[in-house]
């Protein structure tokens, strides 16, 4: 039976606007936060960047601490905590601590990749050995850290232990599907930027799913784009800013993120307009009854338990609406 009653959520990788610096985009970061939190989303994800002068989400842990500050009881998480760039127990100890400040706010979501260069990846690594292949066992040790008493052998996270912060495995293809699965854990989907692995990833994660002790079916979490706005030529204007993000992607320019612009083919080429559209293929955009029919569409063929939106909009205010008519659109309004 398709479900399109489903919690929605936010992940924000707190770029910086064109025109602004990074206490504002942080600022902008809390700013939504609370706009989203009142619209009764389900959690705010911020993600995990390095050496990217337009983001400022690198030491997620303190935005994620500082969001938690200024907002009452939306969950705040990672989107994600990518595990090799860091010591599972510090992760553990930095969580730990989070969730006895503010507890059942907090969640862990984990990613393999490094989240930047490999120059940048280098000079962050714990160790000079490939931590990327550590991955599960990584989740393991974070998983054991967050559990009772008994689980604990000598080392141990305080505080950590006995805090069962939800851990989420986030993956952009499909070897963190089976490592989902095999873990019963729920799993975030990247089709906000990696769409093409995301139709084979959500199969193979529900047919290997092994039941645990956090879950007792799969959980399936889909990060899109969403550009939502009271008519389709405004929507269609809005993604510009969107198509210029993921430009900088292809072309590796290091652009705050932009206004609208009326033509995006005076900017693009062919090969660069093929590149940015397949990343953000995987997009609702429109006015709220267009939005309405492409997440109806969505849900008849994918079934996802929840989906959690990324809106690259310049105008913060257009931003926050956006939101709220995705969470109009969710809500059957």
């Amino acid at each position: 039976m398709t479900n399109f009653h489903i919690p929605v959520s936010v992940l924000n990788l707190a770029p910086i606007r064109d025109g602004q610096g990074p206490k504002q985009a942080i600022d902008a970061m809390v700013d939504l936060a609370q706009a989203v939190e009142k619209m009764g989303y389900q959690r705010y994800w911020i993600a995990e960047h390095h050496n990217t002068p337009t983001l400022v989400s690198s030491a997620t842990s303190i935005l994620i601490k500082h969001t938690l500050e200024h907002t009452d009881h939306i969950r705040v998480g990672s989107g994600g905590v990518m595990l090799p760039n860091h010591s599972p127990l510090v992760v553990a100890e930095q969580f730990g601590t989070m969730a006895t400040i503010y507890p059942n706010r907090v969640d862990l979501g984990l990613g393999r990749a490094p989240g930047t260069d490999m120059m940048t990846a280098s000079a962050l690594r714990r160790s000079k050995n490939d931590s990327v292949y550590t991955f599960p066992e990584d989740v393991n040790a974070l998983i054991t850290y967050f559990g009772t008493e008994e689980m604990q052998s000598y080392v141990r996270a305080y505080p950590g232990v006995g805090t069962n912060i939800p851990i989420y495995i986030l993956g952009s293809s499909t070897d963190s599907a089976y490592l989902a699965a095999s873990l019963g854990l729920p799993y975030v989907f990247a089709s906000h930027f990696a769409p093409r692995y995301m139709e084979e990833a959500i199969r193979i994660y529900r047919e290997r799913f092994q039941p645990s002790e956090y879950l007792d079916k799969p959980y399936m979490i889909v990060c899109l784009n969403v550009i939502a706005a009271e008519t389709d030529e405004e929507a269609k204007r809005q993604s510009t800013t969107m198509q210029q993000f993921f430009l900088n992607v292809v072309r590796g320019s290091r652009n705050p993120l932009q206004p609208p612009v009326e033509n995006m083919d005076e900017i693009w080429n062919s090969a660069e307009k093929e590149m940015a559209s397949s990343m953000s293929s995987v997009t609702l955009m429109g006015s709220k009854e267009t939005v309405k029919q492409q997440f109806i569409r969505f849900q008849e063929t994918y079934n996802v338990d929840e989906l959690m939106a990324v809106s690259y909009i310049y105008d913060p205010d257009k931003q926050i609406r956006s939101y709220e008519i995705l969470k109009e659109v969710v809500d059957g309004k």
